[in-house]
């Protein structure tokens, strides 16, 4: 059983590039800033966590979350801030580690680190990395990540990075430094992540939460057959809100097209249909789209379903503009999360 007082709600974006009010594309500086913005007004409603996710492609403006987190960290209070997520695999986790620390102490202990393999491999081959090592690459850095996360000189050696040895990493975080893994479902990332003792965060961007119910319970059984104690389990998945239900959809579907669109051409997916949205808005779907009441009955629904202590709605798609994205966070804050503790009640 969740307990209501416990349960975080949270955003998370990509920085997707957006249009404006009047249908032009803005240029990613102007995202970039306008994510700042997204950011304080989510610590203005009382919302728990705003997650930036890393891109190295022309559809995202934020390919170094690190540095758009610590310019959110300046002008809020409350939220606590991360990456939605980091790839582990084409980056140095001492480097991964030193700029997360660095945020801890600029954001006065609200950092976190969401850690994955990435579903995009622009990274890969920008940083010199062989896609053949894709599985070995994040299972060592993992690894790697997990010991420094102690905070103490670290001996450790690999397959493809060069060995350490009493290293010691600075600067020390004061009260250490919350990480997770983020998870698209193979039971394969669900026990990795139990192993090394991170917090699983479910991506869920299709399908049904109840689908995902036996990874929560591999993850518990995993962490009872590790000896470690319970960690949380956090949803991530994208949404929108407005006044009602139609009006939500009329407003997501446009970015939702044409993000699919383009990452379909790449991947051989059908072209995308309103048709196949109103399916995915609905409580079959992975969308969570439509009226504070309706988004919030089917956030609840999720939390009770899989046990999770955090829902994180990915509040960016395509091209819908800051403006629209901006009410929504304000609808998600004021409305939806009171909402939602009064039905997990």
């Amino acid at each position: 059983m969740t307990d209501p007082s416990t349960v975080e709600l949270g955003l998370d974006t990509f920085g997707d590039i957006t249009r404006d009010e009047a249908g032009e594309l803005v240029s990613g500086a102007q995202t970039i800033r306008d994510v700042v913005e997204q950011a304080v007004l989510a610590d203005q409603s009382g919302l728990a966590f705003f997650g930036v996710g890393e891109h190295h492609r022309r559809e995202f403006a934020i390919s170094s979350p690190e540095i758009v987190l610590a310019a959110a960290a300046a002008s809020t209070e409350r939220i606590h801030l991360g990456t939605a997520v980091t790839v582990l695999s084409s980056d140095d986790p001492v480097r991964v580690y030193e700029r997360f620390a660095t945020l801890d102490a600029v954001s006065n202990g609200r950092a976190e680190v969401i850690l994955g393999r990435g579903s995009f491999i622009e990274s890969f081959p920008l940083f010199g990395y062989d896609l053949r090592d894709y599985e070995t690459l994040f299972d060592e850095k993992l690894d790697l990540f997990s010991r420094l996360l102690d905070e103490t000189p670290v001996t450790w050696e690999g397959t493809l990075r060069a060995p350490l040895s009493e290293a010691d990493v600075y600067p020390k975080t004061e009260n250490g430094l919350k990480a997770w893994v983020g998870v698209g479902g193979t039971p394969e990332s669900v026990v990795r992540a139990a192993r090394h003792g991170y917090g699983l965060m479910l991506a869920i961007i299709g399908g049904p939460s109840a689908r995902f119910r036996p990874f929560a319970d591999l993850y518990h059984r995993s962490l009872e057959s590790f000896g470690r104690d319970r960690l949380p389990i956090g949803v991530h998945s994208p949404g929108h809100i407005a006044a009602t239900d139609q009006q939500a959809w009329d407003e997501a579907y446009a970015g939702f097209e044409a993000m699919n669109n383009t990452i379909g051409r790449e991947r051989g997916w059908p072209p995308y249909s309103r048709m196949r949205f109103q399916h995915d808005v609905g409580p079959e779907g992975a969308l969570y789209v439509g009226s504070p009441e309706t988004v919030a009955r089917k956030i609840a629904t999720t939390v009770q379903t899989l046990g999770a202590s955090r829902f994180d709605m990915k509040f960016s798609t395509g091209t819908l503009s800051h403006a629209k994205m901006m009410r929504s966070i304000e609808l998600y804050g004021t409305q939806v999360a009171p909402l939602v503790r009064d039905m997990l009640s």
